[in-house]
């Protein structure tokens, strides 16, 4: 464990976690005879995304052009930017469907025709489907607008279909748990076939992607197709959810102890909502969870430290709770682990990664 250089906030990353959480979601996707395309933009990593490559992964999921030509210049051929078509990005997916095999999102008819009339290049278009969490999408239930658009592409010069493709973003804040979000997902199956069956194109592909629905569920026969993203690191939330264990989680924040405030019960690091974003789970109001306490040990993190939690955020001060007991373990210097809510914001907020022996794990830059 090497985290004496470390000055200012760090994400850890656990190498041996984060591959087995890649192993472990590969095999459920082949279990369920379902295409693995995992979402890379969790991790947003050359490095990470070696390690999935190793296993035998040869196509993904991205969530803009820029992160699309950020791997393939790393060497992925095989690319979906699972986000709505920029249209005025036109130049650079030019670029990049000159060089790869690029598969573009479209919801919207004007923007398929448009989108046809711009491109150079023969492009994979998968048309996007709302079933649920009312974000971007042709709603699931309108089907004669997903046959308009669908016939649209099928006459286009450029344009290629080749699937539908839903997000279940809404289980993030499902009640019920595991049965009811089993439920719905078989319920949004049975509709999503019968839209393929209507769309009479047997090669076409049914595409689901969310990590609470992929890592809680042993049966999602009749999606072709998987997309999560999140699993590769986890988080508090996706602990909070059901879809991991706190072992699960590969990532820790390390943050320098700034002050001890033993008569608030309270810790102040450095490390604010710049590093961890401004998310945070919420049991009542007076309540807010950013993240949870962890001491470093020599092979990584220990268990949560019971009681203690990241309680407020500002733009570089993080406040963390603690039982009075223990405030005195701590003072300014000593260097301290937050297991953050959402690894995949963390990740686009922080600017350094690295392994537990200080290898720095590179990810793109977000200019």
């Amino acid at each position: 464990m090497q985290i004496s250089t470390i000055t200012q906030p760090t994400l850890l990353v656990d190498t041996k976690r984060v591959k087995a959480n890649i192993q472990r979601m590969k095999a459920k996707a082949a279990a369920n005879h379902a295409v693995f395309r995992p979402h890379f933009k969790t991790h947003q990593s050359g490095v990470v995304g070696q390690w999935f490559r190793q296993i035998g992964v040869d196509r993904i999921t991205v969530s803009s052009v820029s992160m699309a030509k950020y791997f393939a210049d790393h060497g992925w051929d095989d690319i979906l930017i699972a986000f709505p078509v920029n249209l005025l990005e036109i130049k650079k997916i030019n670029e990049l469907a000159g060089r790869i095999k690029l598969h573009d999102l479209i919801e919207d008819l004007a923007v398929a025709k448009q989108l046809d009339k711009l491109l150079e290049h023969l492009v994979g278009v998968y048309i996007k489907i709302d079933s649920g969490a009312g974000r971007t999408g042709i709603p699931l239930d309108d089907e004669n607008r997903v046959l308009e658009l669908a016939n649209q592409i099928n006459v286009s010069k450029n344009l290629t279909l080749k699937g539908l493709l839903t997000h279940a973003g809404h289980f993030y804040h499902q009640p019920g748990g595991k049965t009811a979000i089993a439920e719905k997902t078989q319920q949004i199956n049975q509709k999503m076939r019968a839209l393929k069956s209507k769309l009479r194109q047997e090669d076409l592909v049914l595409s689901w992607g969310d990590t609470p629905s992929c890592s809680m569920l042993d049966n999602l026969e009749g999606f072709d197709e998987w997309r999560p993203g999140n699993f590769v690191y986890y988080d508090v939330m996706q602990y909070h959810i059901g879809s991991c264990s706190l072992e699960d989680i590969a990532v820790a924040m390390a943050c320098p102890v700034v002050a001890v405030h033993p008569e608030c019960e309270e810790m102040v690091i450095y490390g604010g909502s710049v590093h961890f974003s401004s998310e945070f789970i919420a049991a009542d109001d007076n309540f807010r969870l950013y993240g949870y306490l962890v001491n470093f040990t020599e092979n990584g993190w220990s268990e949560t430290v019971a009681g203690a939690w990241l309680a407020r955020l500002s733009q570089e001060h993080g406040i963390v709770k603690l039982p009075k007991e223990i405030c005195w373990n701590y003072k300014p210097g000593d260097l301290i682990g937050i297991l953050p809510v959402h690894s995949c914001i963390t990740v686009s907020a922080i600017g350094q990664q690295q392994d537990l022996d200080g290898n720095l794990i590179a990810k793109m830059c977000i200019c």
